[in-house]
């Protein structure tokens, strides 16, 4: 009896340490499957896995399957993931999360929201990663609907608090011009790090609220430990870029250096566009210089910088150079190359490198392509040629009015009444820039003495309550922003600003000025009146402001909202002589800068 129970106690305790052997084993087949994959970098090796995996009968094993599954995505084998999930029996939140995060990265981010759909309905409950993973998929197609419904879902989960999820919750909301969704989200935040800081500066960034964005970079650097990354710098940058902010600009710059960022090519960029945009082009090549391997990125702001500055020879030396280099231009860098033969009268060569655009390098033209053209044609008094490529390309709803825009402005330049009614009419059935079709063919019917039509066109602006938009300047000096409108001067140094214009407007006529001639037409006012208007516009009052602001030595940098007009022109080169002093003004077309009574553009914008 006792032999019999020593012999089954030795069987069962045999039998369980060979099932224990077993697991061990099969543990251990998984962990080396596992490492594999992790490890995996081609398509070859990942099938041979696959392979050993079927054969060892783990694919039915959910945990492996998952691995698997997230290893064709890291290689762009999506169809592939999408088969194997599909046979699966209880795909889990790992399962669903990775083969959305498959379709995003392969740019179709509208079958990762079917996804997630489809598991809410099969009862599988997401995760931190999954909400993050389906967010970024809205912010990619700029989906607000579906956004805010999936920020409800956030809240249902209770997951409005994650700090993964709410990153990505203002990244969404920025990405869909709802600031004020992204800062309500960053506001209630209990911790922040560097994507979420990064998250709402880009947020106010891309949103044309500059002011802002610098604001939330000085508030990250007094509270947060961190420092800043690649993207949120580039996006200050930017910032300083597109509000004509020198100073700010260079503090970033300083910043950038000190962070290690100096070579990234996107901080790079974004430093080189932000010098030129800000006036100071001779500090983009700077910049430009000192990358060893410049990208089309950093080549195409390079290009268009000197572009915008009127070195249209230069902007065409760096396309070659690029070329040369065996860099392949993008849709943008032909942009710029097509300004620079605009602003520098290049027509031929223009319409050479548009003709080139496809033949050579396979990028089809589109409306800013053909509206340099047309700006090009115009500039030069070829109206009809002008007019007659503006018939002839289709373009979207959102280039036609850039297109028509620049032909009305060529129209009126050059007196042609017939061709400026056309693209008043145009612009005015697209309904966009309709107060600047008005004013602008207004002023064409003005100049040539047409004022029954003047005076009809005014009372249409009147009776429909269509107002211009009112010029605007700004300087800085000493990281502090000045505003100047149009015939306002009731401002700090008012009285010494128009003290100091009505001297300046002296020593003008002493040399044969005579203002108020050119410009904008005022009807039915007198000259003297006239000359008493066009010497409040923004520009002269920001430009006297800084004379009697800025220590002489430094340029003075003058940004304005609109166009300059001829006569402020005029008076600016006059001024520059005068006081001898160097003046850099960038309006809505280009840079200007005056220096010993001329300026770079050669009267050619």
């Amino acid at each position: 009896m006792k032999k019999s129970l020593t012999r089954n106690l030795i069987f069962t305790l045999a039998a369980s340490s060979l099932t224990r052997q077993n697991k061990r084993s099969s543990c251990h087949t998984k962990a080396h499957f596992i490492q594999q994959l992790q490890e995996c970098k081609h398509l070859i090796s990942l099938a041979s896995v696959h392979s050993e995996i079927l054969k060892s009968g783990f694919l039915s094993n959910t945990f492996t399957l998952n691995h698997l599954i997230n290893c064709y995505v890291r290689l762009k084998k999506t169809q592939v993931a999408r088969q194997l999930f599909d046979e699966m029996l209880e795909p889990n939140v790992v399962s669903y999360t990775s083969l959305m995060a498959g379709y995003i990265n392969m740019g179709q981010p509208q079958i990762a929201l079917l996804l997630f759909q489809k598991m809410l309905g099969n009862l599988v409950w997401p995760n931190e990663f999954t909400f993050a993973t389906v967010i970024k998929a809205c912010s990619m197609l700029a989906d607000l609907i579906t956004g805010k419904q999936i920020h409800t879902h956030i809240e249902t989960f209770g997951f409005q608090y994650n700090l993964v999820v709410c990153s990505s919750l203002v990244d969404m909301y920025g990405k869909c011009n709802d600031v004020d969704g992204a800062r309500r989200v960053f506001d209630l935040m209990g911790c922040r790090n560097v994507v979420s800081w990064t998250s709402i500066i880009v947020a106010h960034a891309q949103n044309a609220q500059g002011h802002e964005a610098l604001e939330m970079f000085r508030e990250f650097n007094y509270q947060s430990r961190d420092r800043p990354n690649q993207h949120m710098l580039a996006s200050v940058i930017n910032a300083c870029a597109s509000l004509g902010r020198l100073v700010s600009g260079k503090v970033a710059h300083g910043v950038v250096v000190r962070s290690g960022c100096e070579f990234n090519d996107v901080v790079a960029s974004a430093l080189v566009d932000m010098y030129a945009k800000c006036g100071s082009v001779n500090y983009s090549d700077k910049v430009f210089n000192r990358i060893s391997n410049p990208s089309v990125v950093t080549y195409t702001s390079m290009i268009v910088g000197a572009a915008k500055y009127g070195l249209g020879r230069f902007s065409l030396d760096l396309f070659n150079e690029m070329i040369s280099r065996g860099i392949k231009p993008n849709d943008v860098t032909f942009v710029g190359v097509l300004h620079a033969c605009s602003h520098s009268g290049l027509v031929d060569e223009g319409i050479q490198h548009l003709d080139s655009m496809y033949r050579k390098y396979g990028i089809i033209p589109d409306a800013k392509h053909y509206t340099c053209v047309v700006d090009m044609l115009g500039r030069t008094g070829r109206l009809d040629e002008a007019y007659k490529l503006a018939k002839s390309i289709q373009v979207d709803p959102d280039g036609g009015p850039l297109l028509w825009g620049t032909l009305l402005s060529a129209s009126r330049l050059h007196g042609r009444v017939d061709i400026a009614v056309e693209a008043s009419n145009q612009l005015i059935e697209s309904n966009q820039q309709v107060a600047n079709a008005y004013v602008t063919l207004s002023n064409t019917y003005a100049l040539a003495g047409e004022w029954e039509n003047v005076h009809s066109l005014r009372s249409e602006m009147k009776r429909t309550g269509i107002h211009k938009e009112p010029g605007c300047s700004w300087v800085e000096i000493r990281d502090q922003t000045y505003a100047f409108y149009a015939g306002n001067a009731l401002f700090e140094r008012g009285s010494e600003v128009l003290s100091l214009l009505r001297e300046l407007e002296r020593k003008m006529k002493e040399r044969g000025y005579v203002g108020g001639k050119t410009g904008l037409v005022f009807v039915d006012v007198e000259d003297e009146a006239r000359e008493e208007i066009v010497g409040l516009h923004s520009e002269r009052l920001a430009l006297a402001f800084g004379l009697i602001s800025i220590p002489k030595g430094i340029t003075i940098r003058i940004m304005k909202n609109l166009r300059m007009c001829r006569d402020c022109h005029d008076v600016f080169k006059l001024i520059s002589d005068i006081v001898e002093r160097d003046f850099v003004v960038r309006d809505v077309n280009r840079f200007h800068h005056f220096r010993n009574g001329s300026c770079s553009c050669g009267d050619f914008w």
